[in-house]
């Protein structure tokens, strides 16, 4: 059987539960994740790739990937994060000869730009909102114009064009709200880099949730459902975040609503990226909100969820490595899908007063204690002096399984309470919306 090396890029929680799946294929051979974090080093080689000398920026980075993958024979790269797909390191690599499982540049624009994915949806009809668009430097002030009129119809969507590490969308409930926002966007300088071009967008009423398909831009292979939970406080209170944890599969999306999604959305969005001339190829996330009319796309995203992935990989029986490198090889059409009949449980242990201002350093205890039968991936951990301590807003995620989605939620808060770090916090109330819609 041949083997193939594989390289991860990324170092949080998504790329764990990637490194831990990857890890179990009989066709991996050598596994490296750059530049990874304490968790990965049992699943394969943390390395870290960086320019030489002093040059910086992306194409100087992807040239040392690029000559990471010569040295090591590299048969397959991963890219986990957003923003090296956005920036073109599929482009770069592929034009050099490797195969790489991930959106090209302009394909990526479907999360990279807020702007091109609403054009792309009312240009194709893809269910979606109604939107608005304002662009150039007078953006800022002709949006607090527009929304200065006495007639909006509130709450309304305010979204910067570009990335934003999940901060550049804002729910404005009336006038006052949207000049906060606004205001926001203005005083926090990734927020303006981000605005250069502002969407304002009616408010969809329904129950979000996320699909992901594997496709290798003409064939598409789903997986299940899942919803995350954004919000910092219990009930969807407080401040967003980049995840508090996630449940699979979502009740809301049943068989019905699946093929729905797929002939509405999946397979419209695939024609219109091929008519378009950027067939789309890897992982994509289908941000959905599901409403009395039908399901229709808040956002999609070009690579896993985080923390979605970490609930949707261990619902895969399938041999992910197979998956992917048919995907890359646009063998698709040849492979099938097989999803675990159990329902998955994902909790976030953060540290205290994430997302704002945070302590980092603190010791972790615990997690030697945890389940066999559960699953503990590192976000935001280091190794120092033979601890593990704490790195980040988002340390851990902790997994568990059930035959129905109360035991998969009842065994993963088991063994949450088993890891300990001063001022750790996580919410309660992961998978609450599903057990009431169950």
């Amino acid at each position: 059987m041949a083997q193939y090396n594989v390289l991860i890029l990324g170092s949080g929680g998504r790329e764990h539960a990637l490194a831990w799946s990857l890890s179990r294929s009989p066709l991996l051979g050598k596994l490296y994740i750059s530049p990874g974090n304490p968790g990965t080093t049992v699943h394969g080689e943390n390395v870290a790739i960086s320019p030489a000398g002093d040059t910086t920026g992306p194409e100087a980075w992807f040239e040392a990937v690029e000559a990471f993958i010569r040295d090591k024979e590299i048969t397959l790269t991963v890219v986990g994060p957003e923003q090296p797909l956005v920036d073109g390191i599929t482009d770069y690599l592929e034009t050099r000869g490797h195969k790489v499982f991930g959106p090209s540049k302009a394909a990526a624009r479907l999360e990279g730009s807020k702007t091109f994915a609403k054009w792309l949806m009312h240009k194709y009809q893809i269910p979606t909102s109604e939107s608005m668009e304002f662009s150039g430097e007078t953006a800022l002030d002709d949006l607090e114009d527009w929304l200065s009129v006495d007639n909006q119809n509130w709450p309304v969507v305010i979204k910067a064009d570009g990335l934003a590490s999940g901060k550049g969308v804002f729910i404005s409930r009336n006038r006052t709200e949207s000049l906060e926002h606004l205001g926001k966007i203005r005083n926090d300088t990734a927020l303006r880099k981000a605005a250069g071009k502002l969407i304002v967008e009616e408010f969809m009423e329904g129950e979000e949730a996320s699909v992901f398909a594997i496709t290798d831009g003409r064939n598409a292979r789903l997986l299940i459902s899942a919803q995350d939970h954004k919000r910092i406080g219990e009930g969807d209170t407080g401040l967003n975040t980049g995840g508090m944890g996630a449940y699979a599969p979502a009740p809301v999306i049943d068989e019905r609503m699946l093929r729905l999604v797929e002939d509405t959305i999946l397979y419209p969005t695939l024609g219109a990226m091929q008519l378009e001339g950027h067939a789309y190829r890897g992982v994509l996330y289908l941000g959905l909100m599901i409403t009395k009319d039908g399901p229709k796309v808040v956002e999609y995203n070009c690579r896993f969820g985080d923390p979605e992935c970490q609930v949707l990989l261990p619902a895969l029986k399938s041999d992910l490595l197979e998956l992917m490198l048919a995907t890359v090889n646009f063998e698709l059409d040849k492979t099938e899908v097989v999803m675990s009949g159990e329902h998955f449980c994902c909790v976030v242990l953060a540290s205290g007063g994430y997302p704002e201002t945070y302590t980092r350093g603190l010791e972790i205890s615990g997690i030697d204690k945890v389940s066999d039968d559960a699953l503990v991936f590192h976000s935001g951990t280091r190794s120092a002096d033979g601890k593990l301590l704490t790195n980040g807003g988002r340390v851990l995620s902790v997994v568990a399984s059930g035959s129905d989605l109360q035991s998969a939620i009842d065994n993963c808060y088991r063994e949450v309470k088993k890891i300990t770090f001063d001022n750790a916090y996580y919410r309660r109330d992961i998978g609450a919306k599903g057990l009431r819609r169950s």
